[in-house]
This record gives C-alpha cells, structure tokens and sequence, in this order.
C-alpha cells in the first residue's frame, strides 16, 4: 500500500505506531484514536495497531485525543515521523469557570447522577469488544512436616520433588474478541464468541501431568481398587474412592470401549467450549455490572458523596471540551480512592481512576488465609455517534494472596477386609502461601442499539475454544482490530519454544 507510505508504520491493511509526550517523551496510554468514526485505545505503552478498510484513502483524517493534551487530527499521509506526538494542553481556568455555575465537589456529583439516564445508554445493545486477560501466579512458600507414613514412596525425597516439579512462577495469557449481548444495568448477557487465543508455557503443565502420573502409579501399586479414602485437614473430612484417584485402563481390543472413550472426550471438548464461553461472559458481565455509573458498584462514590472527602482538585481537557477534575478519599468504610474527570457542560463521567485503601477481602480462619489486596484500575467513556456515552475502555489489576496452614490426613480405608478398616495413612503438616496477580483490559470498538426481541431471539453457540500459542503470534489476530499487546506478550517464549 504505497500510498500509505508516509505513515510511521504500514504493514499490509494495518496502521501502527507509538504516542509520545512532546514534552517528556514518554508514552501516552489509553489514548484514543478515531479513523472514519471507528477506534481503537493505546496500551499502557503508548502504541497502537489500526486495521484499515479496503475503502480508507490517504487523504482520511485520523484523530488522536486524550484527558490533558491537544487534540490531533490530519490527513493519514500527513503523518510522517516515527512516531506521534501529542502536546500538553494549557489550562484556561477562566475559560471553565465562566462558562459554568462555581459548584462545589458534592453539586457537581449530584449533577452526574441526576444526568446518568440522559447521557448514558442503558438499554439493549451489541457491542463489539475485545478482552485481554493475564495471570500471573507465584508460589511463595512451601515448607511441610510428614507426621507419619505408611506407605514408602510417600517419602520425604519423593515429596521434595513434586515440590521442585511444581513452577515457582507462571504467567497465562488469553485474548478473546466477540459481541456482547444485553444491557449495561442487567446481569444478563448473551455473548457470540468470534476467536480466542490462550499463550502459556505448556511445558510446565506436562511437568504437572508427569506429577499426577508419578502419583498413580503409587497409589495402584499400594492401594486396593476398591478403597476408600479419609481426607481429613482439622475439623473437616471428605471421602474419596479409589477409582476416583486415577484413571480407569481401557482395553484397546474393546470396540465398545474405545468408542465410549471417543464419546466422552467429543462430550468433554463440548463441556470445555461451554465452561469457555460461560467463564468469558461471566468476567464481562461482572465488569460491565462494576461500573461507577450503576448503584451496585463497588466505586458508589456518585450514589454515596458523603462517604468520602472530595476535593475539585484541577481542571484539564479531552479536545476542547473542558473536565472537572474530583479527587475522592474515603471516610469511613469505604475502600477505594481516585479521581473522576466530569465533563463540565453535560456533566458526564468521562473517566475514573482507582485504587483500594483497604483489603477488598482479608479471611483468616482455622489456618486458611485469603488477602485481597489489590484492586486498581482506569475506566474510560466515550460518546458514540447518538451523542450517548458508553465504555470505551476498562482496565483492573487485582493482587491476592492465599495461605494454607493446617494438618492434613488420607487414611486409605477398606471395608471388605475384616479386621481394622485402617490400610494405609499419610500425616502431613502443611504451610504454604501462593500470589496471585491477575489483569483485566476491555476494549469497546463498536455499540449498536438492539431491541429486546433481538435480544431474546439470539442464541449462543458456544462452539469457539482458545487457540494455544508457545509465544505470540501477530499473524493470529490478522484482520481484527484489537488492542496492541505489551513488550511483556510480544517477547513471552515458553521454554518449549525456545529449544526449537
């Protein structure tokens, strides 16, 4: 496409390139950037990928805006430079305050709720949207003391290394894009899932299946098929057959077996897309029902003003339309602080930042632990062409930490040998901690309004699983408009990949 030439990066129907402060020089995230009404959000690094119509022409403007700077808007082939700048944009207090009535923190937030019915949809829509998540788990300690063994493999040795078999660190990637059925304000949602990706190392899940191997061969070389099991941690206990313990061996000179054996797994790959599409609409949905603007939010700073102090802390700009800038603290019990940018003409939230005070959930009972303690993010509206705000872009990060510290007890059981019961017993004392950090990043790139028939008339298929990636692959999202992935997804290499 030699006629995009002059843009800073063209590879076959897409335009990328990177935001910068012309000031700082440093990278502008969440910024947006419009191309013939369609847009796309920077990642936290500034950059972003654009995928081009068959109909774009050079001479199409492209529009680039954030909270704080001047907005860009010029012709594609205008861009020439390797990457864009945008400039800080002045504050004109006088400009602002004239224009608008000297409200306090608290009126203007009474404004914003009295306003949510007329400046934002809340009725049935499709939207199409893309969601990234990460994960990032870490085992932080596991010590252990075995009480008393009676069966030899289950040694100190042996358990040393499943320990060492276990990966101290493990990141999971999935990217999914779809349309989103359903209304903004109700828990149901329908979702259409176009195309997902998963990218992880799998090496480290074979190490865990060698595991559960290394297990089964112990307990059917030890434990009698038709056993029972005691597992018992303090005051609780559960029951466990042995078959349940490891996999049942299917006799490859048995038709019959082997095709029951293909039904299940055909039955099982038809769970796995279930579960997959219910899991994703199940996070879409709580994000979407978290928003500021509903009164079930965990951020009731709009519903709530007098739970927190509030402080008209600035004044900036997105394009020429002037933002009250909020900072909000919490007084009492509430757990989140940040700020809120308030367009001042219609008295819209454009934007909020936040962060917990607090733990979201801090459990500790009978050696069991649970510390959420993390939970910050950004959440950004746009208006679409009805003149009406919806999401454009919602980012979270949550922090949790888990701590298991308790006896635990198997006792194998036997009740057709006469005699004691008791076969075989592992007493182990357990401490151990595992981190969690997991992201959450929401694109909304186009909403259309629907009817309610529409909507109770779509059926969900279910029919799209994740594709596995050993390290990212640009050319799988090839002819979708996504949000550009970070130097941490673009260089993740399993260890797998990385021998080849």
């Amino acid at each position: 496409m030699t006629v995009f030439q002059s843009f800073p990066t063209i590879q076959a129907q897409t335009l990328s390139s990177k935001i910068l402060d012309s000031v700082t020089q440093k990278p502008i995230p969440y910024a947006t950037v419009l191309l013939n009404n369609k847009g796309v959000i920077t990642n936290e690094e500034g950059q972003f990928t654009f995928l081009l119509d068959k109909g774009i022409q050079p001479t199409d403007s492209l529009f680039i805006s954030c909270i704080g700077y001047e907005s860009l808007g010029k012709p594609i082939e205008e861009f020439k430079e390797s990457s864009i700048y945008l400039s800080p944009k002045a504050i004109e207090l006088k400009e602002v305050i004239v224009s608008n009535k000297n409200y306090t923190p608290k009126e203007i937030i009474e404004l914003v709720e009295e306003n949510l019915e007329k400046n934002y949809r809340l009725g049935f829509t499709k939207k199409r949207l893309f969601l990234r998540e990460s994960y990032e788990n870490t085992i932080i300690k596991t010590d252990y003391t075995i009480k008393e063994s009676t069966i030899p493999a289950f040694s100190k040795p042996f358990l040393d290394s499943v320990i060492r078999s276990v990966p101290k660190r493990d990141t999971y990637y999935t990217e999914m894009i779809g349309d989103l059925y359903g209304s903004e304000d109700d828990d149901e949602q329908k979702l259409d899932l176009i195309k997902a990706s998963e990218l992880y190392d799998k090496s480290k899940r074979i190490d865990i299946e060698n595991l559960e191997e290394r297990f089964n061969e112990i307990i059917k070389k030890n434990v009698k098929t038709d056993s029972y099991f005691k597992v018992k941690s303090g005051l609780f206990g559960t029951r466990l057959d042995a078959d349940e313990l490891f996999d049942a061996e299917v006799d490859s000179t048995d038709v019959a077996a082997l095709n029951k054996e293909l039904e299940n797994k055909k039955k099982e790959k038809e769970n796995q897309k279930k579960f997959f599409a219910n899991y994703k609409r199940r996070t879409l949905g709580n994000l979407y029902g978290n928003l500021p603007i509903f009164k079930d939010t965990d951020y009731n700073v709009l519903f709530k003003p007098r739970r927190f102090e509030l402080t008209l802390e600035d004044f900036t700009y997105i394009g020429e339309k002037a933002l009250y800038v909020i900072r909000f603290e919490p007084k009492g019990s509430e757990e989140f602080r940040g700020k809120l940018y308030i367009d001042s003409d219609d008295f819209a939230l454009v934007k909020m930042d936040f962060e917990n005070t607090e733990p979201i959930r801090n459990f500790k009972l009978l050696g069991i632990s649970i510390n959420e303690y993390l939970a910050k993010g950004s959440i950004l509206f746009g208006k679409d062409e009805d003149g009406l705000y919806g999401l454009k872009y919602y980012e979270i990060t949550k922090g949790n930490r888990v701590g298991f510290r308790r006896p635990v007890q198997i006792i194998e059981k036997n009740k057709n040998i006469k005699g004691r019961r008791k076969q075989n017993e592992l007493h182990l004392k357990i401490d151990a901690a595992f981190g969690g950090l997991n992201r959450y990043e929401v694109v909304v790139f186009d909403t259309e309004k629907i009817s309610d028939t529409t909507f109770e008339n779509f059926k969900e298929s279910n029919e799209v699983l994740p594709q596995y990636m050993a390290n990212y692959d640009p050319e799988f999202w090839k002819g979708y408009t996504i949000m550009e992935p970070n130097t941490a997804i673009k260089e993740f290499t399993s260890e797998v990949a990385a021998e080849k």
